[in-house]
């Protein structure tokens, strides 16, 4: 082989060898910098075959999403519960005997009354005992005059139909002073002994709460005067008002979620029992009760409250629950990119629906993320990141 063929393959052999080892160089350095870009990205992490696993995987589908409504609403007494009560005859209230507030039972004494229309009425019924008692012995003489042949028939006949009125007369008596309010004790005193009581006692119709007090001691109260209100406040009523556009998305006995700021985080349920028929002309919008249980009288009348009203349903992207991870105020999920490899991505949701979370941003249908075990995941990371 001469010199110049000798220095030709020389080079060749140089440049083959510079050529590989550039090609090499090439690759190491774009493994490097995936390596370098994979360590640098916080919110990915790798996981062993064993740990992914552990992990639950499912695909982003369409949902049917529960539309709620949050309704601004307080609490009143319900109308069905409550009653009214005054005086039953003209007159001086001489004592006041319950406060608002008060619990009281059906037949308990609220305020004494006394009235000339009560002395007039117990001595009408006087007057209708002795005319009982005298019809009485006028049919007694009769029925012997009779035997003894001294009157005929008819006059017994007649004697008796008073006897019939007189009886009637003293019953309607008797109903005259209970309705005004006196007992039933002390109409047999009356009957018995001709005491006459000079006061009638206002008592409550029902078992309940005062919630409202108009009479004060020394006024003269009037028949129909609406002097104490008494609720029964076992069950109350939450009132709201429903924008108009919404009216036809709620029907009666629907469940409804109450949510009272006073209880903290106490969650009630109750039935909506009325959906107005019209449209305030002023706030454009519809009135509605909710009927709610209140065995331990912790909602009181005026404590705002506010409804939430399951509203019609909607197809939207959503992800359950359990897999949000929430972390500086944001929310995430947790994406897969490979076999065993997960990216931390930020995501939009709405407020969840049930079970659901509806999504706004971040993801698209079909996408896979863990849906169970995000939260040893998310400490995977949190050391790898560290590490």
């Amino acid at each position: 082989m001469t010199a110049k063929n000798s220095l030709s393959m020389r080079a060749l052999l140089i440049s083959c060898i510079l050529a590989f080892a550039i090609s090499g160089c090439g690759k190491t350095d774009k493994t490097a910098t995936q390596a370098a870009a994979k360590a640098a990205d916080p919110m990915i992490v790798e996981v062993s075959e064993e740990m992914a696993s552990q992990f639950k995987v499912e695909e982003v589908q369409m949902a049917n999403i529960s539309l709620k409504q949050k309704v601004v609403g307080k609490i009143e007494a319900n109308e069905q519960r409550t009653t009214r009560t005054g005086a039953s005859v003209t007159g001086r209230i001489t004592q006041v005997l319950a406060e608002v507030g008060d619990r009281v039972k059906a037949g308990q004494e609220l305020a004494r009354l006394a009235s000339p229309e009560l002395t007039n009425a117990q001595l009408a019924y006087l007057r209708a005992v002795s005319s009982s008692k005298l019809a009485e012995r006028s049919v007694e003489r009769a029925q012997q005059l009779v035997l003894a042949d001294v009157i005929g028939g008819a006059e017994l006949q007649r004697r008796e139909v008073e006897l019939s009125i007189s009886r009637a007369e003293l019953r309607a008596a008797a109903d005259q002073l209970r309705l005004i309010g006196l007992s039933q004790a002390a109409i047999e005193r009356l009957r018995e002994n001709g005491a006459l009581s000079s006061e009638v006692a206002i008592t409550a119709t029902r078992a309940g709460v005062v919630v409202e007090r108009k009479v004060s001691q020394g006024q003269v109260a009037q028949p129909g005067d609406p002097l104490f209100t008494i609720a029964d406040l076992s069950n109350v009523w939450v009132v709201g008002a429903l924008p108009e556009k919404d009216a036809n998305s709620v029907k009666l006995n629907q469940n409804v979620e109450v949510d009272v700021a006073a209880l903290g985080n106490t969650k009630l349920s109750g039935k909506i029992v009325f959906i107005s028929d019209t449209v305030h002309p002023e706030t454009r919008t519809v009135a509605i009760r909710t009927a709610v249980a209140n065995p331990n009288f912790v909602l009181k009348p005026q404590m705002l409250a506010t409804l939430m009203l399951n509203g019609t349903y909607v197809k939207q992207l959503a992800v359950p629950a359990s897999a949000v991870v929430r972390d500086n105020d944001r929310e995430y999920v947790f994406v897969q990119t490979g076999d065993h490899q997960f990216k931390l991505t930020e995501v939009q949701l709405d407020a969840a629906a049930g079970e659901l979370r509806p999504v706004r941003k971040g993801l698209d249908e079909g996408t896979r993320i863990v849906v169970d075990g995000t939260f040893h995941l998310n400490s995977q990371r949190k050391r790898a990141e560290l590490e």
